[in-house]
């Protein structure tokens, strides 16, 4: 797989990885070429921008953008599990910024949004700040999975609940005739592919799916909401699915390992890969067609 440095389209529909580990994040000689923080996504759809999870990434998403960000942000929720909220207070758009809102969006807890669960999480004695006394503003939006997101300036978001433990919300991106779909976190069902989720993700130009387990750790991880990589390929032909990325990452496997599985993967569906913190992809460009061009950001 070959490696450059073209930056994504202004008017395209775009994604870059501050995060693709699962459950924890881990660092060393062994994590560094795949990354060690826990999922945080930045989506954008021409001008406009999403970010999708909280995990320890998005801390280095704000050190990253700086003062580049818009003044209201779009954070939308998978789930709220601690390796996909943990990054909040330390983004510095949240901790530095008395006039930026974050709308957060949340949409596996029947309707209800994410304000009472982080607020019991960053409050004593887990976590010594409160996020009502934090500098920026947050709007919190609640949601049932399977609804549309509709913004005002007309950008469409749909979603599809995940079999997750509590649920998990999985987003179709789609801009400019280009279509991104994230589908994490997920555990496979019997039988497979899932008619109405192979619907959601057909003719995506690029899936990012739950790959966390081998077909070797699965069996003793039945029930934990993960899948492996083998199913994501079968949902990604069984959909039409041009291009395949594979993110939370099990926080044991090391980058050798993850480029043994990476060739295994690539040769049944060469399209496919395993992401890369600050991996930044042009959607649905000539690239994501062929064996993925992937750009590296600082």
């Amino acid at each position: 797989m070959s490696m450059t440095t073209t930056s994504a389209s202004t008017d395209g529909l775009a994604l870059r990885f501050w995060g693709v580990r699962g459950s924890t994040p881990v660092s060393g000689p062994d994590y560094v070429e795949f990354g060690g923080n826990t999922p945080c996504m930045e989506i954008r759809c021409g001008d406009r921008l999403f970010l999708l999870d909280a995990g320890s990434g998005l801390n280095a998403c704000g050190l990253h953008h700086r003062d580049a960000l818009p003044k209201d942000i779009d954070l939308l929720f998978s789930h709220l599990h601690l390796d996909h909220t943990a990054g909040l207070p330390f983004f510095k758009p949240v901790v530095l910024d008395a006039g930026r809102t974050i709308n957060t969006y949340c949409g596996n807890l029947d309707g209800a949004s994410a304000e009472a669960a982080l607020d019991r999480l960053f409050s004593p004695p887990l976590f010594p700040v409160t996020l009502d006394v934090i500098p920026c503003r947050f709007a919190h939006h609640g949601f049932k999975a399977g609804e549309p997101l509709v913004f005002p300036d007309g950008v469409r978001v749909d979603t599809i609940l995940l079999n997750h433990p509590q649920g998990s919300t999985g987003y179709r991106f789609t801009h400019q005739g280009r279509r991104l779909c994230v589908i994490s976190d997920i555990e496979h069902t019997d039988p497979w592919p899932d008619p109405a989720l192979s619907e959601f993700v057909r003719g995506a130009d690029l899936m990012v799916y739950d790959g966390m387990f081998t077909e070797g750790e699965y069996p003793c991880c039945r029930g934990w909401g993960h899948s492996t990589w083998q199913k994501g390929v079968e949902l990604a032909r069984a959909a039409g699915v041009k291009a395949l990325a594979i993110i939370h990452i099990h926080p044991a496997h090391t980058d050798a390992m993850l480029r043994r599985i990476e060739v295994e993967m690539q040769d049944v569906m060469p399209t496919a890969f395993i992401a890369r913190e600050r991996q930044q992809i042009d959607v649905g460009a000539p690239a994501c067609a062929g064996r993925t061009r992937l750009s590296l950001v600082g």
